[in-house]
């Protein structure tokens, strides 16, 4: 049995990127000084994110990825962030469930959602 452990991020902004991560979501910024890619520890069992420098080639904000961040109160969460000023999306009701949608510094595409709740 296999467990997904780790995702890439590619960014321009990665001390920007560690920052809004560590701030917004409670990851512990893990930065060694001999390796180009910042780990980001998550609270508690969650998804390990390593932050990769963007090479000249690869276009940032291009979605192909979205990191999905399970939230119990999205309005509460949501407002937390815009007060914080993070620009989030409007709040969107799905099946039984409620998630909005932001970027991060990088221009990766987040989600915050309920689902995990309904």
């Amino acid at each position: 049995m296999t467990k997904l452990g780790r995702a890439i991020l590619y960014c321009r902004q990665v001390e920007k990127t560690a920052a809004f991560y560590e701030r917004h979501f409670g990851y512990q910024v893990l930065n060694d000084p001999t390796d180009r890619i910042v780990e980001l520890r998550s609270p508690g069992d969650g998804l390990v994110l390593l932050l990769h420098p963007a090479g000249k080639g690869q276009i940032q904000g291009q979605v192909q990825l979205k990191l999905v961040f399970d939230v119990a109160d999205v309005p509460a969460m949501r407002a937390v962030l815009v007060e914080s000023g993070v620009e989030v999306g409007p709040l969107h009701h799905a099946n039984g469930y409620v998630f909005a949608n932001l970027k991060d510094p990088s221009g990766n595409a987040l989600s915050i959602s309920g689902r995990a709740f309904r």
